[in-house]
């Protein structure tokens, strides 16, 4: 007879699931035996780092893929990272080992005490078997849920279950199948069309879960059909559309107050892959302008329902940006790519500007990155020049620690292209264990480390709060090369622009990263 580990190795190897990444305890090593040769475990030192590897992972592939934890202390270490996966809408299936079942009431050591609730309200489902036989059907219910709604789940399980030998009915969870279409009616994209169509001045707001879901491509090929202006959604954690693009008019300010200010004028917003909106610093007033009707596109039925003004479409984007490009007549568009400016110069330190135009220049066009560097968001898009789908990943909860595990993750999931992540000095200590794994699996990815020695987006809201005084927002000191060089990465400081341009230039074999000293900036 099988035994649920058996079911569930054939389950996961049928799913395409045999990449798992994971920090392993006692109660997590009865389901990793005996894994089958064509898995891979990729060993991450804490677990914050393991979830933000496998955020990059999974959104590099658009694929599920599935965590490994210890108990409830694991799982509470990953629940920072965590954050930034569910606003991602990143796929990730955690699992996490239980004690034996009879132990658990009596809360011996490394019981997870009432597993389901722990986790939530982040996951979108969690669940443990109420018995080894229910082992398959609930790991299966963990992936389909992840997959059906692009959220992470939970499973816990006890890990005397795994050994567990299952009757035949078991077997029934392997060959399951579960698919996804919210394809909106005719009539739904007659009207949508006529109300894009007879709109005076239109505009376009796109959002991260296009560039997610493959639509990249359709998303600029339907802008310059309609013509239309085209901003993308506050706090974007994907770009979904060319930053050098003409028609594109930056990335929306993620106050209220600013975004209604930004979108005056135009009758009709049409918002597409995106929640409306993804807000930061509180900045009141009207939500849109006065006489500005705003309609979202979005397959995420509680960003639909949490809106607070406008009318939503909850569908696939993908019919409806077909049935938009045929429906509406075309309309005049600009063409050619908008040149970069001058970089800005610094005086003690390179400028930020001054680093990401040396990236600009000396990456290829393909050159994914990896961005956590809050307060250099708008010397970012002054000077980078982003033209293919999955350029960008951003922490799209804002919790520190994405950038260094992700850009991991990203270029282990995306090995035909070359991987770049951006990390301020003050997010990298957050994922700093992230190095090792980039080590010993020799991944070739290149870590630029912005050095400034503070908080600078802390600072920028200490001005913005009217608490400019405040303690805990300078982190001198701190020598990444000597760090990295611990980890067994290839590291080296870079002082000035020569060096930088020299250095990007050649192609590691393996990981590697550059301190870079910058000025401190806001992110205005």
């Amino acid at each position: 007879m099988p035994t649920a580990r058996r079911l569930a190795h054939e389950f996961l190897d049928r799913r395409g699931l045999t990449t798992i990444f994971g920090n392993p305890g006692s109660n997590e090593l009865p389901f990793l035996a005996e894994l089958p040769e064509n898995f891979r475990y990729v060993l991450g030192l804490h677990e914050g780092a393991v979830v933000g590897m496998a955020d990059g992972y999974a959104q590099a592939t658009g694929r599920p893929v599935l965590v490994n934890l210890h108990a409830a202390a694991g799982s509470g270490n990953a629940m920072g990272a965590l954050t930034n996966a569910v606003y991602s809408r990143s796929p990730l299936v955690l699992t996490a080992g239980q004690q034996v079942r009879t132990a658990i009431g009596l809360e011996a050591m490394l019981a997870n005490v009432d597993a389901t609730q722990l986790m939530r309200p982040l996951v979108g489902w969690s669940g443990e078997p109420s018995c080894a036989q229910d082992v398959p059907r609930s790991l299966a219910q963990a992936v389909f849920e992840a997959e059906l709604h692009r959220r992470p789940t939970y499973l816990s399980v006890p890990y005397d279950d795994w050994t567990a030998e299952l009757d035949d009915t078991a077997a029934a969870t392997l060959d399951r199948n579960v698919q996804r279409g919210l394809t909106p009616s005719e009539g739904q994209l007659d009207a949508l069309a006529t109300s894009v169509a007879t709109a005076k001045n239109p505009a376009l707001v796109l959002g991260g879960d296009l560039d997610a879901t493959g639509l990249f491509d359709r998303a600029v090929a339907l802008a310059e059909h309609l013509g239309l202006p085209t901003w993308v959604a506050p706090s974007p954690h994907r770009l979904p559309f060319p930053n050098r693009h003409p028609l594109f008019r930056g990335v929306l300010p993620a106050g209220i107050a600013p975004v209604s200010a930004a979108l005056t004028g135009h009758d009709l917003v049409l918002v597409l892959g995106a929640p409306v909106f993804r807000y930061h610093q509180h900045v009141p007033g009207r939500f849109l302008p006065e006489g500005t009707r705003l309609i979202q596109v979005t397959d995420d039925f509680g960003a639909a329902a949490r809106a607070p003004m406008g009318e939503a479409l909850v569908a696939d984007p993908a019919p409806v940006i077909e049935a938009l490009l045929e429906k509406v007549p075309a309309r005049p568009s600009e063409s050619g790519y908008v040149g970069c400016p001058e970089p800005k110069t610094g005086g003690k330190a390179l400028h930020p500007e001054q680093v990401f135009a040396a990236l600009r220049d000396a990456q290829t066009g393909d050159t994914r990155y990896v961005v956590e560097s809050t307060s250099t968001n708008s010397a970012w898009w002054r000077q980078m020049d982003l033209r293919r789908a999955g350029s960008y990943f951003f922490p799209a909860a804002g919790g520190l620690g994405f950038g260094l595990p992700a850009a991991v993750g990203v270029a282990m999931g995306s090995p035909d292209r070359p991987v770049v992540g951006v990390i301020g000095d003050g997010s990298a200590n957050y994922g700093i264990t992230a190095l090792w794994t980039a080590a010993h699996y020799r991944v070739p990815v290149t870590f630029v480390i912005l050095r400034n020695g503070v908080y600078g987006a802390l600072q920028w809201f200490g001005e913005l709060l009217g608490t400019p005084d405040v303690p805990g927002t300078e982190i001198p000191g701190l020598d990444f090369t000597a760090i990295a060089a611990g980890y067994g990465v290839e590291a080296t400081a870079v002082t000035d622009e020569d060096d930088l341009y020299a250095q990007l230039k050649t192609t590691p074999d393996g990981p590697r990263l550059l301190q870079v000293d910058t000025e401190p900036t806001t992110p205005e």
